[in-house]
């Protein structure tokens, strides 16, 4: 019988964590929706600031005097990997993947040689730690933000851009997830400093005056171009870094839903092994007391 109480408890444990993830689940799906609506659109703003800078990047050239963040330092051997997850887990492989992705990265570069220091912005990325404990160049701290906002993506850019500024850092790559579907997020990676102009379609005809210069190179500047590539330099890098963070938002709760869902089917399946077993049990034990009285009854004849 002691069984039989051991199997019943574990039934109602299941069940009532089938509730949870139940729950889980729809709340998941209920963000999802909000969160997938911000990043899609998001995106045009930062393709098209892209293809503006490569036409301006064009006409200005990467001259000596040139801002550093289009330039470069001059150096590629200190590579800053920034990690941006999330703060909670139960969301499935999501910051799994992207953790896995920078760590990838980081053993590539440290193989070509190159030094490799981490950023980590959400709790989920620290795992990084356990790979590489002495890289760790700084740990943002994002638990308090409640709805994100542009200004959270300005305030680690603007972090990120003075220690490049201070020379800790002469290259720096961002990994988050990029939102396909509800079903498919992919682990990305980009480099953000300096800003990788010659990668950004029509750049490079841009450069050369070729068919492919952007509309843009018959367009009068005011002021001159330069001036407007330093102001929007460091606010692509922002841009950059809040359309991964939108696209972060929307790929967690689209992880967090499938991975509730599976976590919801997983119990039903548990509740129904566990209730034959508890169904066999009980029968056995019935089956035992009615062996037991009719051997009494026999015996007493």
């Amino acid at each position: 019988m002691a069984s039989l109480k051991a199997l019943k408890i574990r039934i109602g444990s299941v069940k009532s964590t089938q509730k949870i993830t139940k729950a889980m689940k729809m709340v998941a799906a209920a963000k999802l929706r909000r969160a997938q609506d911000a990043a899609v659109a998001g995106r045009p703003y930062a393709e098209r600031l892209e293809a503006v800078m490569a036409s301006l990047a064009g006409r200005v050239g990467i001259a000596p005097g040139a801002s550093p963040l289009l330039a470069g330092t001059g150096k590629d051997q200190v590579h800053l990997i920034v990690i941006a997850t999330s703060e909670r887990g139960l969301a499935g492989a999501f910051n799994t993947n992207i953790v896995r992705a920078a760590r990838r990265k980081a053993e590539e570069l440290i193989a070509a040689g190159k030094t490799v220091k981490f950023y980590v912005a959400g709790k989920k990325g620290r795992v990084i730690k356990r790979f590489f404990p002495n890289d760790i160049l700084a740990d943002h701290e994002m638990g308090q933000i409640k709805r994100l906002a542009f200004s959270d993506a300005q305030e680690i850019s603007e972090d990120l851009i003075k220690r490049f500024g201070e020379g800790q850092f002469d290259v720096a790559h961002l990994f988050y997830a990029k939102f396909v579907s509800a079903l498919v997020q992919v682990p990305t990676g980009i480099q953000i400093v300096p800003v990788p102009i010659s990668s950004v379609p029509g750049a490079e005809g841009a450069k050369a005056g070729g068919p492919n210069a952007p509309a843009e190179a018959v367009t009068e500047y005011e002021p001159d171009e330069e001036a407007i590539l330093a102001d929007l330099l460091p606010r692509n890098v922002a841009i950059q870094i809040f359309r991964a963070l939108l696209e972060n938002a929307a790929s967690e709760q689209g992880s967090r839903m499938n991975a509730m869902d599976n976590a919801t089917r997983n119990a039903g399946d548990m509740i129904t092994r566990l209730s034959i077993q508890y169904n066999r049990t009980r029968q056995a034990a019935i089956t035992t007391e009615l062996v037991e009285i009719i051997s009494g009854a026999e015996a007493l004849k």
